[in-house]
């Protein structure tokens, strides 16, 4: 039963790692522009999330330190200091993204403007933040997260082709009237979707807040193995939806309205009230996973008292910091600011800061001083130089793509 339980924080970092708001809308953008030519790019992901998110929580179980720190104390203030920068300013424009999806979800349930949500969410995150206990944080959250499941049921109900999607996915490429750096733009986005700097920060952080041991190795792969690839399905579902429903009429999505319109078509108003309730939660709960590692991140590479098992004036500048980002998150979406813009915009970015996200987990992994004889196999190793291959190359062509594409456009 322990065992079963210990999955939800797999399943949170799944729903709100893996399936946010970014996830959301990049996989509907593509799934109404590319079908499901690009699911081998989601499948790609899940791989390389869960061999790092593996290795991140393994480094946590068995040195008795978050990642964060032993990459601070092993690589140094320079190397660490580049790894916090690029990081903590993709999760800050994540966490940004994350409220806004928010409000966007109370806005399609009530028909309220979204700025006038923005104010409400933001202080909903930060009052859960502040007091909510961690594991009643992550099995709520994780498990209203789960409703976002409509999306498959949805795709059986709406009666595809099956053998055309299954030979979109299978024999991937560039639809006709699309151009080829536009299929590549959205091919790094989707990668950047997939694997953002925060999810192996949360992962490794929240292991280190359910005490976990070497003796917990074994559930941190149940968490991996079950979370992440469950997050990768979902993401499929939402891609072929969209491909069913608004690739054959030219929807371009835009708008929270059209990620949702192919459930509401196939299910009613039941299957929308579901859906919605599945986006707030997982919106949520990214927005919590976000906030949480930024104050992670700065608390361990400062070397202050973290963590949320400690009372907010046992560790004041953590508790803080969150506020702080929550707040300024909170004052860039009261502007005119898109919401589904920021989020498209985080996910190239998240694919820009990488490598300096994943290189320094790749050594620590294989430092025998921390890792004694739980460091890296040669398997993982492989697997990982191969990854490391992929993310840099995601991450030089981001930029170019983003220029050459208008930003997907």
């Amino acid at each position: 039963m322990k065992r079963v339980l210990g999955v939800a924080l797999g399943v949170l970092t799944a729903i709100g790692g893996f399936v946010d708001i970014g996830d959301l809308v990049t996989n509907a953008v593509v799934g109404a522009r590319f079908g499901t030519s690009l699911v081998w790019v989601v499948l790609v992901g899940v791989v390389g999330i869960c061999l790092f998110a593996q290795m991140s929580g393994r480094v946590a179980a068995v040195s008795g330190r978050a990642t964060f720190e032993v990459i601070r104390e092993r690589l140094g203030p320079r190397m660490g200091g580049a790894n916090l920068i690029a990081s903590f300013a993709v999760t800050i424009l994540t966490l940004t993204a994350e409220i806004g999806g928010i409000a966007l979800a109370l806005e399609l349930a009530s028909s309220v403007e979204r700025r006038l949500w923005v104010p409400f969410a933001g202080l909903a995150v930060w009052l859960v933040l502040w007091r909510v206990k961690f594991s009643i944080l992550e099995n709520v959250t994780g498990l209203l997260g789960l409703t976002l499941v409509v999306f498959a049921v949805a795709l059986f109900l709406l009666g595809p082709d099956w053998g055309d999607l299954v030979d979109q996915a299978v024999h991937p490429g560039v639809p006709a009237g699309e151009a080829r750096t536009t299929y590549w733009y959205y091919a790094v986005a989707l990668f950047g979707a997939a694997m953002t700097p925060y999810e192996v920060f949360f992962f490794s952080s929240g292991a280190r807040e359910e005490k976990w041991t070497a003796k917990d190795l074994s559930q941190s792969r149940i968490n991996v193995l079950v979370g992440f690839p469950l997050g990768g399905l979902l993401s499929i579902a939402i891609a072929a939806c969209a491909a069913v429903v608004l690739l054959p009429r030219a929807i371009e999505v835009t708008s929270l309205s059209q990620i949702t319109l192919p459930v509401a078509m196939a299910g009613g108003k039941l299957a929308l009230a579901v859906v919605i309730l599945g986006v707030v939660a997982a919106t949520f709960g990214a927005a919590l996973e976000t906030a949480l590692s930024t104050g992670y991140t700065l608390a361990q590479f400062f070397g202050w008292s973290w963590g949320k098992y400690r009372r907010p004036a046992q560790a004041a500048r953590f508790h803080t910091s969150m506020l702080v980002v929550v707040v300024l998150g909170t004052l860039v979406l009261l502007t005119n600011v898109d919401p589904i813009a920021v989020t498209e915009y985080s996910v190239v970015f998240s694919a820009i800061a990488l490598p300096l996200t994943y290189l320094p987990i790749l050594v620590v992994a294989n430092d025998r001083e921390y890792m004694g004889e739980h460091v890296n196999g040669r398997v993982t190793n492989g697997l990982g130089l191969v990854y490391l291959g992929i993310i840099v190359v995601a991450s030089v062509a981001a930029i170019p793509l983003m220029i050459a594409t208008g930003a997907g456009q």
